[in-house]
């Protein structure tokens, strides 16, 4: 591994005037960190591989920069994947991937970490491992090169991207990236015996860390998997996810990033809980985030306070997967308005479920004045398919919501929805057009006036590793699009009541190519490098995505495996596959799983209630991994804020 560290920026300064938002590459944010490289022996560069606008919010890239500044002798520097103007710039003035800190090569680093929130930024680490210099195949890299390590919700299947990944940490990540650090340290400490495949080797033993070259993949004569094998004494068989517990003891970020570009949200974001039990069938979030863990109303209250006073900014969103869901949040809500009542401090609450949505909630996030839309998400059209989901929201539940929402001044609601569910139906989706009828009608009635708006988003449903889901088969690109512009020509039609409906849908294309990666397993690596090298970047952006040109890769990459984009993607799984993923242990009992999907397909079955708050229904992961759900009440309060 170099250890130069040496700043690009005097080559790059002259060519900024000529690129797209320059100001994204320039680096000096309130709140970031400038540490002396001579001064650290451990160096990480961080990437979310996406444009600087959607990557500098991003909490978990934010935490753990933070989290390993902190330490003595650990650095750590920030870079996002470059646009395409300047990916030319680069490549002609042989300008190497840079951190936005330093400005420093990303190939002197010791780790580069990237953080997957979506499977639609894998060729965008491509395009960034080709500018820094670092052989895109793990098996190529040598001493001089940094372990390139990945993490994030899309990191639970790693295999689609296992030959460009030299390790991968599944889970909570503020604790693993410490212990990381330690080896690293340690091993160059020793003068680095045994090279690259040394420190691999002692990140696998540990248990925590996957390391895909150490096991070996073998395929059945018709293509199926057959099983992951390690291939080195001492490596695990299942290598299992990282789970936080306290998060009071963690309360970061406490010095957030102030982006010098505008970017996607514009708000200092409070993780007010970690992990779901809603049980939602389709969410691979609230599965492979249990157990449920609550900061206190206090911690919530100095995270905010501090975050506010550091950042400048206006607006405070409280985060969880959903939020309304946490036991205090009545006073916690109360607290906070009335600590900021007057001020020009908005707050929001960007996740909130039909059944735990009030009034008095939504009142005390808009005493300051600011009413922003509500957004609900019943995800499925009819009852029928919100109970296959597991969904448990009836028509009753959303209708007497937004009742209340419009009869106390809010005009603006939307609603969330999926298409392509398993069992689902042409009839379940136009459902959608009925209930939003409905919503319109009952807001008409309630507000004693006609300006009533509902906006109806549809996206594409993608079946998702570790969930009862998992099996299911995915719904073809026609029957998605075919459905969509029946619901869309249904809307239209309505005289009294399309016009104050809006429509917004993805067609399925981007959708399928979401689920050959996210369900793929190693021989899908060469279709997303053949992709990569026809061109594609930004795949997540509409305007950048190509259908055609992923089809054509899958053709060429897949060809001579026995498999094809239909067998990732449209295939229903049987119980007995061997899933690509099954050697990563998120905790969860897979027998469980399995008798949930099953539960999904029986018109008869009950509804699976949230463990918060019924007796464990032993999905595994408490006793699997140790742990056991956080949740409170605390009886605390937050007090007024002193007058300084």
């Amino acid at each position: 591994m170099s250890v130069t560290g040496e700043s690009v920026f005097a080559r790059l300064e002259p060519h900024l005037p000529r690129v797209s938002k320059p100001i994204q590459y320039v680096g000096g944010e309130l709140g970031s960190v400038h540490k002396d490289w001579a001064d650290t022996d451990v160096r990480w560069a961080l990437m979310y591989p996406d444009a600087y606008e959607v990557g500098l919010p991003n909490q978990g890239v934010q935490i753990l920069y933070e989290v390993l500044n902190e330490q003595e002798g650990t650095l750590a520097e920030r870079t996002y994947a470059v646009w395409p103007d300047m990916e030319e710039v680069m490549r002609r003035e042989a300008i190497p991937q840079f951190t936005v800190d330093g400005h420093r090569p990303v190939r002197d680093f010791d780790v580069l970490g990237l953080s997957f929130s979506t499977e639609l930024g894998y060729t965008n680490m491509l395009t960034a491992l080709d500018l820094a210099g670092i052989p895109l195949h793990s098996a190529d890299r040598t001493d001089a090169d940094p372990v390139v390590l990945a993490g994030g919700h899309a990191a639970f299947n790693p295999e689609p991207v296992a030959d460009f990944l030299d390790a991968v940490a599944l889970g909570d990540g503020e604790e693993v990236v410490l212990k990381i650090s330690e080896v690293v340290r340690e091993w160059k400490g020793e003068g680095s015996p045994g090279g690259r495949d040394e420190l691999l080797l002692r990140l696998a033993v540990s248990g925590g860390v996957y390391v895909p070259r150490f096991y070996d993949v073998t395929y059945a004569a018709d293509g199926a998997l057959l099983g992951m094998r390690p291939n080195r004494p001492g490596v695990p068989d299942r290598v299992r996810k990282h789970t936080l517990m306290d998060l009071d003891a963690w309360p970061y970020p406490r010095n957030p990033l102030v982006p010098l570009a505008e970017t996607v949200h514009e708000r200092f974001s409070v993780e007010i809980f970690r992990g779901c039990t809603r049980g939602c069938r389709f969410c691979q979030a609230g599965m492979i985030t249990r157990p449920v863990r609550e900061r206190s109303i206090t911690t919530i209250g100095d995270m905010v306070e501090n975050g506010i006073r550091k950042s400048g900014f206006e607006e405070v969103g409280l985060l969880s997967l959903s939020s309304a869901d946490h036991t205090e949040i009545g006073e916690v809500a109360k607290g906070l308005a009335d600590r900021y009542e007057g001020s020009n401090v908005s707050l929001s609450l960007p996740s909130t479920r039909v059944d735990a949505f009030n009034i008095t909630l939504a009142n005390e996030f808009s005493r300051n004045g600011r009413r922003s839309g509500l957004t609900f998400a019943p995800e499925g059209g009819s009852e029928r398919m919100r109970k296959v989901i597991n969904k448990m929201v009836t028509e009753e539940d959303l209708i007497r919501t937004v009742a209340a929402a419009y009869s106390h001044g809010w005009r603006q609601v939307k609603l969330y929805f999926m298409v392509g569910l398993p069992t689902e139906t042409d009839e379940d989706v136009l459902q959608v057009a009925d209930l939003a009828r409905k919503v319109i009608a009952k807001g008409r009635e309630v507000a004693g006036h006609n300006d009533i708006r509902c906006t109806v988003s549809i996206g594409g449903f993608v079946p998702k590793p570790h969930t009862p889901f998992q099996w299911a088969s995915q719904l073809d690109v026609e029957t998605t699009d075919e459905r969509l512009k029946k619901l869309r020509d249904l809307v239209r039609a309505d005289k009294k009541y399309g016009r104050a409906i809006g429509f917004r849908y993805h067609d399925g294309k981007p959708g399928i190519i979401e689920g050959l990666l996210s369900r793929g397993d190693r021989r899908v690596g060469a279709v997303i490098e053949e992709v990569w090298r026809q061109g594609a970047r930004f795949d997540g952006w509409s305007e950048h995505f190509s259908y055609d040109r992923w089809i054509a890769a899958a053709e060429t990459g897949l060809a001579g495996t026995g498999v094809d984009l239909d067998w990732f993607t449209t295939r229903e799984r049987g119980y007995d596959e061997v899933l690509p993923w099954d050697h990563l242990d998120s905790g969860l009992d897979k027998d469980w799983l399995w008798a949930d999907w099953e539960d999904a397909l029986d018109p008869d079955s009950v509804d699976v209630e949230d463990c918060r708050w019924t007796p464990c229904y032993d999905c595994g992961v408490c006793p699997e991994l140790g742990t056991d759900i956080q949740v409170g009440p605390t009886g605390q309060s937050l007090l007024p804020l002193s007058v300084v």
